[in-house]
């Protein structure tokens, strides 16, 4: 992946990346683990909705990369990065995992976990919850959930092996989709009844079938067979939404049926990245260019790094003739994903629209389909507008061709003087429902073909868009205690702070605070960050701060070092403590000492 210029990206403070866990394992295969894992708490972390949390693909974009944290953290926007490793041996895994600041690159949370693998959900829900808690102690408040992770299956072994199929698929080439494919079906024979081991199945036959690796009608037919099963099982998953799209969006091209499952499954997972990206395209095919990029930049907010999202919003340019800045973005999604070949084929049609001659030859030189590229620039540039009767007539079944990108023929065909052939195929495409020509009304290739009269004909859209589309809010915030209510939970707050002093207890959590005071967590952020503006830490770094002043001035600890009395009153980190004592006091603890009088 080349670098891609993010430094721009805005900087949230509640936010956090979660960087590939290190494969630790003696077996380098267990590969695949480290990554499920990985994955399993970026999700987990997900479902937090006031957290920022990077989607899987920017994240992976550094694994094996020597990157310094704090440019990964520039690049992504966050204020938080997590790093970490597994160790699976037998029936035990072993998983640290480490928090760092952003700002600093200091690291503020450190944690082992040493579990039999029965407990491999329990384990992932333990460490999302320690992470969240910490995030909201450092950054400021949001509410987070009883638990973030379920048990998807009691069988480990269907477990393990959908982590595999999974790991398979992710490698996007026809021989990797086949062997996740078949662990996929290992899986389910270990747990008939895990839900997302089907949903693996229905998107890895979809691929093979629509990419050509398998006949179309037996992989579709497969995939809408697991898809019965998978949604007969569990229909909460964002894996039921996406697979419902994908029949009914893409096969079948029902928009509206499309349109009400991506808004029930954006109301469910509002930061869920492919309902995002598939949202933006089902307003592009609708020419609803507005509606379509303000869901793709919502997908790049927690996934800046994806060579798709670039790639959507270049189409969201090209199909209002915006060519120089569908370029840009589509090369931007080349220098994260060179072999993408579907930007290389954008990138290709914006070069012969901006009548790029030097640029296209180079780029078009070593492709298979140069004489077609180079007929396509004729036409469109040097007013080439007959073809041989030869040509038209090997063309006529082009449609036949299911794997075609792009339908190249159609254009050159709809750019000259047949366009009466050209409509006849595009006819043809549009029977088939071909994902090719989704966007036929508005591609700047056949905007020739709207003067003639079937045009506007072909396909109607069944779908309506309120007038009011609200681009699916995020979950509903719950509502918070009025103003007298808070007034005195701080009241009883500050008093058991003054009775029992528990910020000298260095180990204090926010959870183990609220449990003393009898109120619930997500409250006692609210109150905090309500009534005093600051995050927790630093609610309880000022009484520190203030036991600190006292001590250091009575004789009765002057056998202590300043480290000494910093760690006598709650700090639990030198770096922590002088920088919190600068911050507040503008000057060192050692400064302060010399110009406070004794008995002040």
């Amino acid at each position: 992946m080349k670098p891609v210029n993010n430094s721009t990206l805005p900087h949230t403070e509640k936010s956090i990346a979660v960087l590939p866990f290190v494969n630790m394992s003696a077996d380098a295969d267990n590969e695949y683990f480290s990554d499920g894992i990985t994955e399993e708490i970026i999700n987990a972390l997900t479902k937090i909705s006031e957290l920022k949390v990077i989607a899987r693909t920017s994240s992976f974009a550094f694994k094996g990369k020597n990157v310094d944290v704090r440019e990964i953290a520039q690049q992504l926007g966050v204020s938080s990065v997590l790093e970490g490793s597994v160790r699976k041996a037998n029936n035990r895994v072993r998983i640290t995992a480490q928090l760092i600041n952003a700002s600093d690159g200091t690291h503020f949370w450190s944690k082992n976990f040493d579990r039999e693998m029965e407990d491999i959900f329990a384990l992932q829900d333990e460490i999302s919850l320690l992470i969240a808690n910490q995030i909201r102690e450092n950054f400021g408040h949001f509410n987070i959930q009883e638990h973030l992770v379920n048990e998807a299956t009691k069988s480990v072994n269907a477990y393990k092996l959908f982590l595999k199929g999974h790991f398979y698929q992710l490698k996007w080439d026809a021989d990797s989709i086949k062997t996740a494919a078949e662990h996929y079906e290992a899986s389910i024979l270990h747990d008939p009844k895990f839900a997302r081991s089907y949903y693996g199945l229905v998107q890895s036959y979809g691929l093979m079938a629509a990419w050509g690796y398998m006949p179309a009608e037996e992989g579709f037919s497969k995939a809408i067979e697991n898809f019965m099963i998978a949604s007969d099982l569990d229909k909460t998953l964002p894996e039921y939404g996406q697979s419902f799209i994908g029949k009914t969006f893409w096969m079948e091209w029902d928009f509206q049926a499309t349109y009400n499952q991506l808004v029930n499954t954006l109301t469910q997972y509002p930061k869920y990245t492919d309902g995002l990206e598939a949202m933006a395209e089902l307003f592009i095919a609708h020419g609803e260019w507005e509606k379509a990029e303000s869901y793709i930049k919502r997908a790049m907010d927690v996934d800046p790094l994806s060579a798709n999202h670039f790639y959507t919003l270049a189409h969201i340019n090209y199909y209002q003739k915006k060519f120089d800045q569908a370029l840009t973005f589509v090369e931007k999604s080349l220098a994260i994903n060179p072999e993408f070949i579907l930007a290389c084929e954008l990138k290709t049609l914006c070069l012969i629209w901006l009548n790029k001659q030097d640029e296209f030859d180079t780029f078009v030189a070593e492709n298979s389909d140069s004489a077609l590229h180079n007929l396509y620039f004729e036409v469109i540039n040097n007013n080439k507008k007959t073809l041989s009767e030869a040509t038209i007539k090997a063309w006529i079944n082009v449609a036949n061709d299911k794997k075609q990108m792009v339908p190249y023929e159609l254009f050159i065909l709809a750019n000259t003087n047949h366009k009466n052939e050209a409509l006849e195929i595009l006819k043809q495409y549009i029977a088939q429902k071909r994902g090719q020509i989704i966007n036929f009304r508005h591609d700047p290739s056949l905007e020739s073909l709207k003067t003639l009269a079937d045009f506007n004909q072909l396909h109607i859209s069944n779908l309506i868009i309120p007038a009011q589309e609200n681009n699916t809010a995020a979950n509903r915030i719950e509502p918070q205690a009025n103003s007298s209510e808070l007034d005195e939970q701080m009241k009883r707050l500050l008093q058991f702070i003054e009775d029992e002093k528990p910020f000298l207890d260095a180990q204090l959590s926010l959870s183990s605070l609220a449990q003393s005071i009898q109120l619930h967590p997500n409250k006692l952020s609210y109150l905090i960050n309500e009534k005093n503006s600051i995050n927790f830490n630093e609610f309880i770094n000022q009484f520190r701060l203030d036991y600190f002043k006292t001590v250091a001035l009575n004789p009765k600890y002057s056998h202590l070092t300043l480290l000494g009395l910093a760690y006598e009153s709650g700090f639990n980190s030198k770096s922590v403590f002088n920088s919190y004592f600068k911050k507040k006091e503008g000057i060192t603890p050692g400064m302060w000492i010399k110009q406070t009088p004794k008995g002040k």
